[in-house]
């Protein structure tokens, strides 16, 4: 399985990668996942990720 958006992938970025997902607006969830949002580059949550994935 991949670590990178988890344990120590994750220590060196603001907040250890959790914040309020642009998509979803949860709030206190890792947000780790760079994806084009509204024509912007934005992070968003695993969740957002993988919907915006089978969207296609």
């Amino acid at each position: 399985m991949a670590k990178a958006h988890r344990g120590s992938g994750i220590r060196d970025q603001v907040s250890s990668g959790r914040g309020t997902c642009p998509v979803c607006k949860r709030t206190g969830i890792k947000v780790v996942y760079e994806h084009e949002v509204d024509g912007s580059k934005a992070m968003i949550c695993k969740q957002c990720n993988a919907t915006y994935k089978n969207a296609k």
